[in-house]
Parts: structure tokens; C-alpha cells; sequence
């Protein structure tokens, strides 16, 4: 079904190559520097895999990201915007980056020419895998035939469900990076002790430490069944993805033990994995490992 708006997203949804081309998506990456002085564009320039290979390789180096320019989000509206059509532009937490603001900055300069142009600029208060899920929802909704304003509308009402649960291998980026804000009462990496951690509404939350990373899935398994049962949100009206760093094989496990959990209380056969970006595993290290669950638009 035709309609007159496109879908983009800054880079830090995790989504794959392959899922953006199929479904339609304009992405617009973060740049990543080991040195601090040469910035790369994440897939692009640098591949994830090879991000995650060098922090791995390199364990004293602490990389670091740039959001999009200005002229980034300009180059990449303009084209949509000279063919008459409308633009939903879904970017990482603003608790985390300024990126919605350099991308409400190119819509004003191009409303400086194209006065009519329609630019929707989204603070999605989410990240990775999550603000992935969100946006692919709003690539849902255009296929079905949801109009800008329905899209934008919905947009609102979805993204204030969305939860990720995940652990680390430590808290060392998280704290390097600057952002263990309210989790800072965890860092405890010296003790080998495994933190755990939510998102919501854009921040990160404390949720406890375990001394393994088997424990640690234990309880993500668990913050995700506590989740329905004390929320009583029917999980069969959500959509999940798990996500990973470095170690795609740990994710598969914990992916299957999550769906053999959750077919206790939701009909979930599957879901999805994600490869977290550079973006954010900046702050997480190589051995970020959780899930992340989002309502569907048609039970909002």
C-alpha cells in the first residue's frame, strides 16, 4: 500500500542491513573512534563485528561515538522531501544523545526552503534492539495503510511500553562512558559480580547483580515474567528481540531459554535477535546480553 511519508531512524536501532532494505527504512549512523581523533560511520566505515573484535582485542581501549551532524540528517531528508513526501524520524533516548536535536535542527534549515516540508522528529526514549522494535512497529503501520498522523499518534502510546532487560560483563564502560547515572551504586566489577539493569522511559535502572553469567540469564528470564505478572499486560500483544555484543552463541541460549520460559505464560514461539551497535556498545563493553519487549501498535 502506497503512502506519502518515509520512515528513518538515527543508527543506534540495531537494524541490520538486510531489514532496513526490505522494509523500507533510511538509516542514519553514529560515528565510532577508537583514538578519539578518527571517526568512522558505524557499518559503513566500521563494521559491528569489527568494533567489537577491536574492544575485545584491546580491552584498555575505551571507544567513543559522535552522533550524526546536522548536514547528516539534512542530506538524508532532502531527497524525500523534493519528492513530496512526509518524514518520521525516530531517534535514540534524548537522556542519552542529542540526536533528535541535530535532526529538528536539519528540518528547520530545510523548512528554511521547502516551507510545506513535514518532518517529524520523535524523541523515542528508547535504544538498540527496542528503539529497532519501535521502529520497525511504524514500518508495520505505513504497510498497513495508518496515515502520518495516526503513525505519530500511535508512536507516542507504544513507546512508553517498552522495556529492556540486560546484563554486563562489567561496569567498566558504563562507567568510563559516563552513563551508569542511577546504577552507579553497582559498579562492583572488581568483585567479578555481574550487574543487572532495565530501560524505561528512557533511563537505566539498578535491578541487582549475580555472580555468573548463568545467573544472570536466570534473571532476565525472571524480570521478564515479573514483568507480565505484575504489570497484567498480556504478553501475546507484544513483540520481543534478545540482543548481544560479542558472543552470538550466548545469545542463541538465552534466547531459547527465554522462549521456552515465556510459552508458559504467551503464545511466543521465537523471537528475533539483534547485534547491539556500536552506538551503545560503547557503554556496555563487549558483553551486553538481554532482551527487549515492546507492544504491538494494534493493542495501544
Amino acid at each position: 500500500m502506497m503512502t506519502d511519508y518515509q520512515i528513518i531512524s538515527d543508527g543506534s536501532c540495531d537494524l541490520g542491513e538486510e531489514c532496513t532494505q526490505r522494509e523500507k527504512i533510511g538509516i542514519i549512523p553514529y560515528y565510532v573512534s577508537f583514538d578519539g581523533k578518527n571517526f568512522y560511520k558505524e557499518i559503513e566505515e566500521m563494521d559491528v563485528r569489527e568494533f567489537y573484535e577491536r574492544m575485545v582485542n584491546y580491552p584498555k581501549q575505551f571507544p567513543k561515538t559522535s552522533l550524526p551532524p546536522v548536514q547528516d540528517y539534512v542530506d538524508k531528508f532532502l531527497p524525500f522531501v523534493k519528492d513530496g513526501l512526509a518524514v518520521i524520524c525516530l531517534c535514540l533516548t534524548e537522556k542519552f544523545s542529542g540526536s533528535a536535536n541535530s535532526a529538528r535542527n536539519a528540518a528547520a534549515i530545510i523548512r528554511e526552503t521547502y516551507e510545506d516540508a513535514k518532518i517529524a522528529v520523535v524523541d523515542s526514549t528508547l535504544a538498540t534492539a527496542l528503539q529497532g522494535l519501535l521502529v520497525r512497529e511504524c514500518a508495520r503501520m505505513r504497510d498497513a495503510g495508518l496515515s502520518f498522523e495516526q503513525v505519530l499518534d500511535k508512536i507516542e502510546k507504544i513507546k512508553r511500553t517498552g522495556r529492556i532487560f540486560f546484563s554486563v560483563g562489567s561496569m567498566d564502560y558504563l562507567i568510563h562512558g559516563g552513563r551508569v547515572g542511577k546504577v552507579k551504586g553497582l559498579a562492583a566489577s572488581t568483585l567479578g559480580l555481574k550487574p543487572l539493569i532495565s530501560l524505561k522511559e528512557g533511563e537505566i535502572y539498578p535491578e541487582g547483580v549475580t555472580r555468573s553469567r548463568k545467573k544472570a540469564f536466570a534473571r532476565i528470564i525472571e524480570m521478564a515474567r515479573e514483568h507480565f505478572l505484575h504489570s497484567g499486560e498480556n504478553a501475546d500483544e507484544y513483540t520481543f528481540a534478545s540482543g548481544y555484543g560479542y558472543d552470538y552463541n550466548e545469545c542463541v541460549d538465552l534466547k531459547n531459554q527465554l522462549v521456552t520460559s515465556m510459552q508458559s505464560y504467551s503464545s511466543v514461539k521465537d523471537m528475533e535477535i539483534y547485534q547491539i551497535g556500536a552506538t551503545i556498545g560503547v557503554h556496555t563493553g563487549p558483553y551486553p546480553l538481554g532482551m527487549g519487549l515492546l507492544k504491538r501498535y494494534e493493542y495501544v
